[in-house]
């Protein structure tokens, strides 16, 4: 039996990635759900769909068709500063949309005997406060910031739900994807390093930076297994973000002398940022076989992209 496979958000750098490596696996049947135009050139092997999560009929209807055995929601507001000017936006795309969506898989559970949804939600390390990473599952989280506010009140939502949940919990994602709505570190320092573009870049912030590729093969390892809980899953090299972009730079071959250490409080940026996050992978790797790549092998394979 084909496992019926709904992802939310297909347009984003994680959705993209998941919808390349699902649509060719021969035990999936996948949805693609994301909000207007279908971003993937490749329209082979999957179904789109335009879903607007936040628009709660929309959202019913579209589960209530389906009737899929995994939700991965990759949806979300996730511009950390934009979250604290645009509270309303953010409380509605990450809190209230996934209340809905969890209300109409439980009444579908509860409507349809024998259909038991397996809901895999995504997080974020910014759920920590930064003050003694690198984190376990089990660390008690506490956000700083109105997003990281958002997506705790979201892994509340879930685990208080009666359907088969988990969370996978993620760090600086970068990776290629087609007509991307944003960048990512990755790129980004890239391109202005091609451009001589000085930069200045936080030296106070640490963080374990995630290859798109490792963080949608994670997501697939749970519900492969149908794994319930929460997982880290990151990279595995812990880094400054200084380091981060001054190793981008000397990967490319880039002038790493144009990067130049700040501290945050310099930045005037309208959230606060965890200083030190960062995962204890352990859980992942022993129970979801996650074997997420270096920090240099995930440059290699965007490099490789490009």
């Amino acid at each position: 039996m084909k496992k019926k496979v709904f992802i939310t958000g297909s347009n984003g750098l994680l959705g993209q990635k998941l919808v390349h490596l699902l649509r060719v696996d021969k035990q999936v049947e996948l949805i693609a759900a994301s909000k207007g135009e279908n971003r993937i050139s490749v329209k082979e092997g999957y179904r789109y769909i335009n879903l607007d999560i936040t628009d709660a009929l929309q959202m019913e209807k579209s589960l209530f068709e389906t009737l899929p055995d995994v939700v991965i929601n990759t949806a979300a507001m996730t511009n950390v500063d934009a979250c604290e000017s645009q509270k309303e936006e953010c409380w509605q795309l990450n809190v209230i949309a996934v209340q809905q969506m969890v209300n109409v898989l439980t009444t579908l559970k509860e409507k349809q005997s024998g259909y038991d949804p397996h809901f895999i939600h995504l997080s974020t390390d910014f759920v920590f406060n930064g003050e003694a990473g690198p984190y376990t599952e089990s660390d008690r989280p506490d956000p700083l910031s109105y997003y990281a506010l958002s997506k705790f009140e979201s892994e509340k939502i879930v685990q208080q739900s009666s359907l088969k949940w988990a969370i996978a919990r993620t760090i600086i994602v970068y990776g290629i994807a087609e007509a991307m709505s944003r960048t990512n570190i990755v790129l980004w320092a890239k391109g202005a390093l091609e451009k001589g573009e000085p930069l200045s870049i936080v030296d106070d912030q640490f963080r374990m930076p995630t290859l798109a590729e490792d963080l949608a093969a994670g997501c697939i390892l749970i519900f492969k297994k149908g794994a319930t809980g929460i997982f880290h899953l990151s990279g595995k090299d812990f880094m400054n973000i200084v380091e981060l972009v001054q190793r981008v730079a000397v990967f490319f071959k880039l002038n790493a002398d144009l990067v130049k250490p700040i501290k945050s409080n310099t930045l005037n940026q309208a959230a606060k940022r965890p200083p030190r996050t960062g995962f204890v992978l352990n859980k992942a790797i022993a129970e979801l076989g996650y074997d997420p790549h270096s920090f240099e092998e995930g440059l290699a394979i965007l490099q490789s992209q490009l």
